[in-house]
């Protein structure tokens, strides 16, 4: 196991990365099934096992932002995190690219293709991993722009450093284009970041890390900022990316594949194959995504919660707060939110693995689980 104190602040800000030229869209992959691992056949894009992360506090606190993390994304899957903030999502991302404060320390492996991202280095991150192998939606764009550049010189730049297109015009062309597929406005595109909306910020975020042609997707709440019109364009670009994987267009190169970061269950529900719910830094319920939106719905209570809040449904809250990740009870961290909590929810119950999907001590059980 790889123990990696996370990069500098001032090595936080990942290269801007580069996308293939648009391409028609072709039917989704068959979901695959609720468990950790990928589908049986291609090996997955992404693998983390065991990632757990603890920022140091004064005093010697410890806060368990992630704990024992374990789950696959396959080749042309979306995987959806989601849950309550604060619960550890942007957390797990910012650790598979090295971008955790000094005071975090990081455990366990990530595998993106035979490299390690845990174990890997900040000269390997920077220049080999982002934006070349995972590009990444950051979750507050406007943090990650240049201030003193214009978005289309990001786009140029970026165009230039990840791409094979060469001269000034093609590459101011493969700019526009770009900006294009993320629905950026081309005449925003000499403003700079300071000029820009929240919503364009960003798209203008997007657009960069569609441009590297990356095997793995990061997307950290995409849509925010975002009317619902434009929320679905953009999920469903980075589905589209998703679904086309690989080079040329014939899309025969390696597949894609998207772990997307989310509260917007809607977004979720419209392009991801699957359903990753976390709760105080714990993945508690790994399903498939029509089967967690569909008739049968989800297991764990704190997932049926989440859905029973929608305006659509119930429209009723998850009663209570999450627990502070430094002070986080030593049984079922839920069981305090939980109409089902019995004197077995003082123990912590299994995190899910293989053939086990859920978390949870007292599980709603479907027609599929009786069988």
């Amino acid at each position: 196991m790889t123990e990696r104190p996370a990069a500098r602040p001032s090595d936080a800000r990942p290269p801007a990365p580069r996308p293939p030229a648009p391409r028609p869209s072709a039917p989704r992959p068959p979901a695959p099934g609720p468990s950790a691992a990928a589908p049986e056949g291609d090996a997955p894009v992404l693998s983390v096992r065991g990632l757990t992360v603890r920022f140091l506090m004064p005093g010697g606190r410890r806060v368990a932002a992630v704990t024992d993390a374990h789950f696959d994304v396959a080749p042309g899957e979306c995987l959806a995190l989601i849950g309550e903030s604060g619960c550890g999502k942007s957390v797990l991302a910012s650790a598979l690219l090295g971008l955790l404060p000094g005071n975090a320390r990081t455990t366990g492996t990530a595998h993106v293709g035979g490299l390690d991202l845990i174990g890997a280095d900040e000269h390997v991150l920077a220049r080999t991993v982002r934006g070349r192998v995972i590009g990444l939606v950051p979750q507050s764009p406007a943090a990650h722009l240049t201030p003193v550049r214009t978005v289309r010189a990001h786009l140029q730049e970026t165009v230039a450093a990840l791409t094979g297109v060469r001269g000034r015009a093609a590459v101011r062309d493969a700019a526009v284009a770009a900006a294009e597929r993320a629905a950026f406005p081309p005449d925003h595109l000499d403003r700079y970041p300071h000029q820009l909306s929240g919503g364009l910020a960003q798209r203008a975020a997007t657009a960069l890390a569609l441009v590297g042609d990356a095997p793995l997707l990061l997307a950290d709440e995409p849509t925010t900022g975002l009317d619902r019109d434009l929320v679905d364009r953009t999920v469903d670009e980075l589905r589209r990316h998703v679904d086309h994987g690989g080079t040329g267009d014939g899309g025969d190169g390696p597949g894609r594949a998207l772990l997307m970061i989310t509260h917007d269950l809607a977004a979720a529900r419209r392009v991801a194959d699957r359903i990753a719910v976390m709760y105080a830094g714990r993945i508690v319920e790994l399903a498939d995504a029509d089967a967690f939106f569909g008739e049968r719905g989800p297991r764990h209570p704190y997932s049926r919660g989440l859905l029973d809040a929608l305006p659509e449904r119930a429209f009723v809250p998850v009663p209570g707060l999450p627990p502070e990740l430094g002070a986080l009870p030593e049984g079922c961290a839920f069981a305090a939110r939980c109409d089902r909590r019995t004197d077995a929810c003082a123990v912590q119950p299994p995190l899910p693995r293989q053939g086990d999907p859920v978390a949870c001590h007292h599980p709603h059980v479907t027609e599929d689980a009786r069988a």
